[in-house]
């Protein structure tokens, strides 16, 4: 408080002159920019005093962020923009993976129908039904594990053919998890049709 105003203005000077030795600069080259004109200096002091200090103005504005970010990655779920896309889903092995699992039918996209249909036979208080209900029920699950596997050989194989310099961890399970979803239910939205090879 009863400090004088000369130490006071020493020190600024002082670190100013520390921070200049720290970056050895020949004298007599030029700054390498122009000085900013005063009112330019003064749109950027402004610009960064528009910073919300106010935390419910912040979490308003990281909220409206990413809504907007949430409604680009819906629309790329619907087109396939690979720049919009979760990260899960991004890259040209992803998407190969997706083109190669919906050029193909699964048997793995029919269960949720067909177990709808064994649920509803099992209920059935006949004694045949039930038992045709367990036995179609066995039978899908070997077909579903048939099939799956028979798709993982083939994705590998594909996989190792076209991108052999990239990784592709994870690029077999991303198909067959795609494979239990039904066509029209799958995002990305399938962008090839049946038998159209990718």
């Amino acid at each position: 408080m009863f400090r004088s105003r000369s130490n006071d203005e020493k020190a600024p000077t002082d670190k100013v002159t520390a921070d200049l030795s720290k970056q050895p600069r020949d004298p007599e080259a030029p700054k390498g920019r122009p000085t900013p004109k005063r009112s330019e200096a003064q749109t950027q002091r402004r610009r960064a005093s528009t910073v919300p200090s106010d935390r419910k103005e912040a979490a308003k504005r990281s909220r409206e962020v990413r809504r907007i970010e949430l409604a680009k990655q819906r629309e790329a779920l619907a087109n396939g923009d690979q720049r919009y896309l979760p990260a899960r889903d991004r890259g040209p092995v992803r998407k190969f993976v997706r083109d190669y699992v919906d050029s193909r039918f699964c048997v793995a996209e029919f269960f949720l129908p067909l177990a709808v249909i064994i649920l509803v036979l099992s209920m059935v208080r006949i004694g045949s039904l039930q038992n045709i209900a367990l036995l179609l029920w066995l039978v899908v699950i070997v077909l579903i594990v048939l099939d799956s596997i028979g798709l993982a050989f083939r994705l590998k194989k594909q996989l190792k053919e076209r991108f052999a310099d990239e990784p592709t961890k994870g690029a077999v399970a991303y198909g067959l998890m795609r494979t239990l979803q039904m066509r029209r239910l799958r995002l990305p939205k399938p962008q090839v049709k049946r038998g159209e090879r990718p």
